[in-house]
């Protein structure tokens, strides 16, 4: 297991640097938690490319606003995901740290529990809807225990199902399934109708989506501690429960059913496989239509602009949907930046009602009183809005969580879509990723 105990000694060094160094290079310790004394001052902000491409304008509204309150300019440096965690591990124990940024929510507790942001709790009120946060994305910002607030929810992405209408009409499915009963009997109805398509898929789930998988045995388990439970700072294991393999059970039938091909991969490749006519539902994100109906040149195909729709992905009954796992981005101020405070008001601008509901034309909103906004933008923001809004589950809020954690849980679905025994594959998944938790 070295890759456990050279993850544990890497943030051990991160750690131990930010605690020997925070109390003589913060910089500006001593300004307020939110500042708009800015006249003269530049800050810099890191924010992700998607924002770039996708929402500019709302950006350039925040930045105005911010200029017109605090007189100072904002230097927004683009930044995109790849190499990313380890362009931050530098940044932040450098005295040359942005004075906020954006991270993904599954990053945050790194970072918090290295000391690496200004704790916001006590300005956490000033920020508009922080009592209304989607839970997943203010649980990834918080404090384990989730008392403090050391980052700021920015936006979100709910998994949905998407489908073919079309291929589903021609089945005889004229209604979407709202239960997994309902989703079973739809999908033996597209398997039979399409029987003569190779390599056709009712419903694609490669085996690697660990998300996917997730979500059943969260639907089973429950939306709290999946994966892990805490109690303190030690984890114990919740992958092999009997309710949650119950979930993965379900999963493993569906695949096992209706999808083809997929046992080996991860979920990166649906969008174009569904483009190509042999399969008539994925789950994914919500944008994911616009790759599969988009530009040819990008995998995509353009003529299914009116055949794709999305659903949440059924449940157990039609008032609880199989959870969604919420991902997204955070924001927050490092503790090292020159202008924390003016970081901080930044970072409140660009959440607050008037910026959030310019952004809730393009993306979820970080919380559910703007859900609406994002829903009235597009039909096809209804069920990713739905989805958002219903019970989410989240990974285990620890700063060991490492994307080798990931590996392990791609490792264990893959089998268990091979068939090997769910127990089996999920005990070696939680023997491996308890250790990483618990620091060993």
């Amino acid at each position: 297991m070295k890759r456990k105990i050279a993850a544990a000694a890497a943030l051990a060094t991160v750690l131990t640097a930010a605690a020997c160094s925070s109390s003589s290079t913060s910089g500006s310790s001593s300004q307020p938690l939110l500042s708009t004394s800015g006249k003269g001052k530049t800050i810099t902000c890191w924010i992700m490319t998607d924002a770039q491409k996708g929402w500019p304008s709302v950006v350039n509204a925040a930045v105005s606003a911010f200029t017109a309150e605090t007189g100072a300019k904002v230097n927004i440096q683009w930044q995109t995901w790849t190499n990313y965690t380890t362009k931050l591990d530098t940044a932040l124990l450098s005295n040359n740290a942005p004075d906020c940024l954006e991270l993904g929510n599954t990053q945050a507790a790194k970072y918090i529990a290295a000391g690496s942001f200004v704790n916001l709790t006590s300005v956490k009120s000033k920020f508009d809807n922080s009592s209304a946060w989607l839970q997943s994305l203010a649980a990834s910002g918080a404090s384990p225990d989730g008392t403090q607030t050391y980052a700021v929810p920015y936006y979100a992405g709910a998994r949905v199902m998407i489908y073919r209408k079309d291929m589903f009409a021609a089945a005889g499915v004229t209604t979407p399934p709202t239960t997994l009963a309902e989703l079973t009997t739809d999908l033996n109805l597209v398997k039979a109708k399409y029987k003569s398509v190779p390599n056709f898929s009712a419903l694609y789930l490669p085996g690697k989506d660990w998300y996917t998988a997730t979500s059943f045995g969260a639907g089973s388990y429950g939306i709290k501690n999946v994966i892990a439970s805490a109690s303190g700072s030690k984890f114990t294991g919740t992958l092999t429960d009997p309710q949650f393999i119950s979930g993965i059970n379900t999963w493993n039938t569906l695949q096992k059913e209706f999808s083809v091909g997929g046992t080996t991969v991860d979920e990166t490749t649906q969008d174009a496989l569904m483009a190509k006519g042999n399969i008539a539902a994925i789950i994914g994100n919500g944008w994911e239509v616009g790759s599969v109906d988009g530009p040819a040149a990008t995998g995509g195909n353009p003529a299914l602009a009116n055949d794709l729709a999305e659903i949440p992905v059924p449940g157990a009954s039609a008032s609880t949907p199989t959870p969604a796992f919420l991902g997204g981005s955070d924001l927050a101020v490092p503790s090292k930046a020159q202008n924390p405070g003016l970081g901080a008001e930044f970072l409140r601008i660009f959440t607050d009602t008037a910026i959030q509901t310019q952004l809730a034309k393009f993306a979820i909103p970080n919380n559910s009183n703007l859900m609406s906004v994002y829903q009235n933008a597009s039909p096809a923001n209804v069920a990713s809005g739905d989805a958002a809004k219903a019970p989410t589950w989240f990974i285990p809020n620890s700063q060991f969580w490492s994307g080798a954690d990931e590996t392990d849980l791609q490792t264990a679905f893959s089998a268990i879509a091979t068939g090997t025994d769910p127990a089996t594959a999920l005990g070696t998944a939680q023997t491996a990723i308890i250790g990483d938790l618990n620091g060993n």
